[in-house]
């Protein structure tokens, strides 16, 4: 039945890795299903016969789909069935749709879509490694016309400096970098990286050995295609009208090297628009439909001419190739959060606010990796108006979340552990107006906000990021690129980490990929540049993490009990600790090995609950005075509880020290009384109590004075 169904079998890190095809999905431009140890993903790949009308750009759309039937889960929430994307699943495609966009024809206006369905996943073998290479694997052998092959790999840094391939989940536990590469057989198309301050050298020669990983792997591909692969088809090349091109050059190029002229992108914006108004009123008569071609001619006109400035050593705004945007910074901008943070570099301001909260409010994951929990969370938002644009918020996207997650990640290696500093963190960066490299800005932004919250960081973090410019001569890198560049350049090199070293990468490139000599100056003249950061703006702002808390914080008091104690603390149906939560206003978590936080508004609030707490675990001890309450009354003495759960016999013969008829001629239910514990049952447990002796001892102590 299945004709075409063929397996083709390699190993990849050590593991046997199968591609099989022909047998589902038979209706789509490029399938294939990828078999790494018992993780299995299905990448489809289909296009449309004809470009989509009225758009300037590829319309690609690139999903990874999570299937929680892949780890054995049901989803959770009341509908049970997966909904949107989860924030790795977007991390995850925006990770294939970087290194695979740039490979495609730059003319084609065809809907290309990818998607990428997780059916099984055995945590050692990264299902988003995979789905890269089954992408890859789909769109070599579809119709769909694209310049790859491209393979990635998982990159880890054992702590004696070996590198790993794909490490596994124990590997990466101790590994000192996680690093996504991808790259063709002759270079490298993208980078994302979390390391834990790895040196540049160290980085370097980790993407070269991946690399060569990845070439074995791209010939694997490549003899794939070869063998299976279908003819490309043709399609309708999409251009812009060049008579018109050479008329507006003609005359008006002076005009737009004049309108870019200059680092504020509001008059360039100005200029720009006084250009384009003045050609749509001259050239529509000849040319009706020149409104619907403009945008995308100017486009290229202002590319062509911001790239060769580049490639002259000349930058818009004046500044030399190394060169960073006038920079500033600041703390404490908001006066009741618990810490906050402004960093400003040329027209691109972040504002971050941090928030501290118990560890109970850590954010949950509901995903197929086996992390459930995550104590720091940072969130970014790109308001319209920061770029000064007008449209409705409609939450975050994509590049919102991908942005949001670098920043974090850039943050995580510096960050104190759970028993240092028990609090959940979250930092929230406001882009207040935007002219490139944002999210390095709101790397700089967090770490102002962090120090200036207390929290105890290890180093301040910093992040720059570098442009590229190549023609046929050479290439040209230059640092903070600002939003021109970028758009115009080919190249967003983003390096986030501290002097001792890297925390964070991401790549963007829109070329066909980075030789090595190009990625070595980049990291190089990113270090030079955060390191100024550093000392020269960040620590001058605020030079040392602050040593208190804001006094909004919440304040936090960590005891340990024993695990045997716990359900005495929280009692039955959480009667007890919600008890004491009421009575002090604090909150209280409590973890399996007993470990106890205490978050409370004020200090008193908080040793009251921690006194609480002590009480009901506390063991009674022999020859001790206690002040307890008398709990019940019988004819032959009185039940008196000394701690919270914990009562003795006090015997009639020991409620005074002169003859007891009956007990309730000392105490009744509800008297407190002073008792001393003067036995303690080593199988029952059961405690015997004296008021008498309690008595006398408190008499000799006021004799002895």
């Amino acid at each position: 039945m299945f004709e075409n169904y063929r397996t083709f079998e390699t190993t990849f890190a050590g593991r046997p890795l199968i591609i099989e095809t022909g047998k589902k999905a038979q209706l789509t431009n490029g399938h294939c299903v990828v078999r790494y140890g018992d993780t299995v993903v299905m990448s489809n790949v289909t296009a449309s016969r004809t470009p989509r009308e009225g758009v300037d750009f590829f319309p690609l759309s690139v999903d990874y789909e999570e299937k929680m039937y892949a780890v054995g889960k049901i989803p959770g929430g009341f509908t049970k069935r997966e909904g949107k994307p989860s924030e790795n699943a977007t991390l995850t495609s925006r990770m294939i749709d970087r290194p695979i966009r740039p490979l495609f024809p730059a003319d084609l206006r065809n809907d290309v879509s990818v998607v990428n369905t997780v059916l099984s996943n055995d945590q050692d073998n990264d299902p988003g490694i995979c789905a890269l290479i089954g992408t890859s694997i789909a769109l070599s052998i579809s119709d769909v016309p694209w310049n790859g092959p491209i393979a990635g790999v998982w990159l880890g840094l054992t702590e004696d400096g070996k590198y790993l391939i794909n490490p596994t989940v124990e590997e990466r536990e101790t590994s000192l970098m996680h690093v996504t590469v991808a790259g063709t057989a002759q270079k490298i198309v993208m980078i994302e990286a979390g390391a834990k301050e790895v040196r540049e050298d160290v980085m370097l020669e980790g993407l070269k050995y991946a690399h060569s990983v990845i070439k074995e792997m791209c010939a694997f591909i490549e003899n794939i295609k070869n063998e299976i692969g279908k003819e490309k088809m043709s399609y309708e090349a999409h251009d812009i009208n060049h008579e018109i091109y050479d008329k507006i050059k003609e005359n008006e190029y002076e005009n737009i090297q004049h309108a870019l002229d200059t680092d504020d992108k509001n008059i360039r914006d100005e200029r720009i628009g006084v250009i384009t108004d003045r050609i749509i009123e001259t050239m529509s008569e000849e040319y009706p439909d020149i409104a619907e071609q403009l945008e995308e001619i100017m486009y290229k006109m202002q590319k062509e001419i911001v790239r060769a400035w580049l490639y002259e050593g000349r930058r818009v705004d004046g500044r030399g190739l190394n060169e960073i945007r006038p920079l500033a910074a600041e703390v404490d901008t908001l006066p009741r959060v618990h810490g906050s943070g402004m960093f400003t570099r040329g027209q691109t301001q972040v504002l971050t606010v941090a928030t501290l909260a118990p560890l109970s409010e850590a954010q949950k994951i509901d995903g197929l990796g086996l992390e459930e929990s995550k104590r720091y969370i940072h969130h970014y938002n790109f308001p319209s108006y920061s770029v000064g644009e007008t449209r409705p918020s409609r939450g975050p996207g994509r590049r919102e979340i991908g942005h949001g997650a670098l920043a974090e990640k850039s943050l995580v290696p510096v960050l104190p552990s759970e028993e240092e500093f028990p609090y959940a963190i979250r930092c929230v960066s406001e882009v207040l107006s935007s002219n490139g490299s944002t999210s390095q800005g709101s790397v700089c932004g967090s770490t102002l906000a962090l120090m200036a919250a207390g929290v105890p960081i290890t180093a301040p973090v910093a992040g720059i990021s570098c442009g590229l410019i190549t023609t046929d001569e050479g290439f040209t890198t230059m640092v903070d690129i600002q939003g021109l560049e970028d758009f115009y350049g080919e190249m967003d090199f983003k390096v986030a980490g501290t002097k001792k070293g890297i925390t964070s990468i991401q790549v963007d490139i829109k070329n066909d990929g980075l030789p090595y000599e190009v990625i070595e100056e980049a990291l190089r003249k990113t270090r030079d540049a955060r390191y100024y950061i550093i000392d020269e703006i960040i620590l001058k702002a605020i030079p040392e993490v602050r040593s208190e808390l804001s006094e909004y914080a919440p304040k936090v008091m960590t005891m340990k009990i024993h695990p045997d104690k716990i359900r005495e603390v929280i009692g039955q149906g959480g009667k007890v600790i919600q008890g004491i939560v009421a009575d002090t206003g604090a909150k209280i978590d409590i973890e399996e090995d007993g470990t106890i936080h205490i978050f409370a508004e004020t200090q008193a609030s908080g040793n009251a609950a921690k006194k609480a707490i002590e009480l009901i675990v506390e063991e009674p001890e022999l020859g001790r005075i206690y002040k307890g309450t008398v709990k019940t009354i019988t004819a032959f003495g009185a039940f008196v509880e000394i701690l919270p759960g914990k009562d003795g016999l006090c015997h009639i013969s020991k409620l005074d020290n002169k003859r007891v008829e009956k007990v309730e001629d000392v105490c009744k239910e509800g008297d407190t009384v002073i008792v001393k514990v003067m036995d303690i049952d080593p199988k029952s447990g059961k405690i015997s109590l004296s008021r008498k002796d309690a008595m006398l001892e408190i008499e000799d102590c006021s004799n002895n004075q």
